[in-house]
């Protein structure tokens, strides 16, 4: 198939591909509960004839195309669960679930991956290697890749390219983000406890206050960006919560600051929690308060392999995206498809969705958050070309 041709082919799928997604959406399921979502999957991809493989990871699904010439094999990746939220949206298909709701366009990877599915179903006589279709779970809890690598989801066969798309609404419906290098962060996770002395909020000089201790070290984090990280290196800290006290004239004697950490590269990561504890352990000595701090990895960087996103930009263009449509665009938003990516090159490429005439530009995880459906069936045939380039044959 000429990939010139798959906007058409994706065109004439709008109709299904804007039925399932809506499917998906109006039945959210959370990390590692997508039930529902994995058997509709996993029918379709057997309905293809696709090898298929459910339970991995949990509640995950691996569909294998085999194409009927030898070469190479590439791992296509959705993810599916959705998020705790409670959706604000006033639409035929809002969530059936209250407090559960598809507010990161997971509902459209899942029908969007579907639809690329179908499409290679159809040219398996033309595709030299295979397809390896990965429906991913709980992506929101950066633990659905790890867990289904835990179950051998890049062995048997060993993919040579990765390939993954997010629909993103801070980009308009048209432009595709196609960047080399890091593209989202790596994302860690901090608690600090902090222990002090508790008393009278009228007699602080008999206590030693641990919410004081939880300001200094708040503020204090924040020189570690503005200080110790290279000017042209990317980095964020933030702390999010501090939970102190119980009563307006008491002095507690315990107080907690939790927080996340984003960065490009594994080494700034590092540095950053040596200058964190360092940060943390030295102001709490010096107002008298001890501090434990527990820290953890959530995310790995989600790195573009340059010869791997040449390929798809030379793909697209060869589709008929104009270069103008191209976007380099980066993140601090982080993502667990880098666990795939971490030894196997790969591109995780942005598709733009939103559309601000029709209010469809809500950011992500907003209980108000939709999509542009006209994205569909161009994310379809913009992730197939990228797929044909390696497996299609002339």
């Amino acid at each position: 198939m000429d990939t010139a041709l798959f906007r058409t082919e994706a065109e004439a799928m709008r109709e299904e591909l804007v039925r399932v997604r809506r499917d998906f959406h109006q039945h959210p399921e959370l990390a590692f509960q997508e039930i529902r979502t994995a058997s509709i999957v996993a029918q379709q991809l057997s309905d293809l004839g696709m090898e298929v493989q459910t339970g991995v990871g949990r509640t995950g699904v691996v569909g294998i195309l085999e194409g009927a010439h030898d070469g190479p094999t590439v791992l296509v990746r959705a993810d599916m669960d959705a998020l705790p939220i409670i959706e604000a949206n006033k639409i035929d298909y809002i969530s059936d679930t209250s407090g559960k709701m598809h507010a990161c366009g997971h509902d459209g990877h899942t029908a969007i991956a579907l639809g690329v599915a179908k499409l290679f179903a159809q040219q398996r006589e033309k595709i030299a290697g295979r397809i390896k279709f990965v429906f991913q779970p709980a992506e929101e809890i950066a633990q659905g890749a790890e867990a289904m690598v835990g179950d051998g989801v890049l062995r048997d066969p060993v993919p040579d390219v990765v390939l993954g798309l997010h629909l993103w609404n801070s980009m308009p419906v048209g432009k595709v983000g196609v960047a080399d290098g890091p593209v989202m962060a790596g994302a860690s996770d901090f608690t600090i406890h902090l222990m002090g002395k508790g008393g009278h909020g009228a007699s602080p000089h008999q206590a030693v206050d641990p919410v004081i201790c939880a300001a200094h070290i708040a503020t204090a984090l924040q020189t570690i960006v503005s200080r110790n990280v290279d000017p042209l290196d990317t980095a964020v800290v933030s702390v999010t919560q501090i939970h102190a006290g119980t009563a307006h004239n008491v002095i507690p004697s315990e107080a907690m600051l939790n927080g996340t950490i984003r960065t490009f590269r594994s080494e700034t990561r590092q540095m950053i929690e040596i200058r964190l504890r360092a940060l943390v352990n030295g102001i709490a000595e010096a107002m008298g308060c001890t501090a434990s701090i527990r820290s953890g990895d959530q995310t790995e960087p989600v790195v573009n392999d340059p010869d791997v996103a040449r390929h798809v930009r030379e793909s697209f263009l060869k589709m008929g995206v104009q270069e103008e449509a191209f976007v380099y665009e980066r993140t601090m938003g982080a993502e667990d498809v880098g666990v795939l990516m971490k030894d196997i090159p790969g591109m995780y490429f942005f598709v733009g969705s939103g559309n601000s005439e029709r209010g469809l530009d809500y950011p992500h995880h907003h209980p108000q958050f939709d999509f542009d459906e006209s994205v569909l069936p161009f994310a379809v045939s913009l992730l197939a070309s990228a797929v044909a380039d390696y497996v299609l044959e002339a």
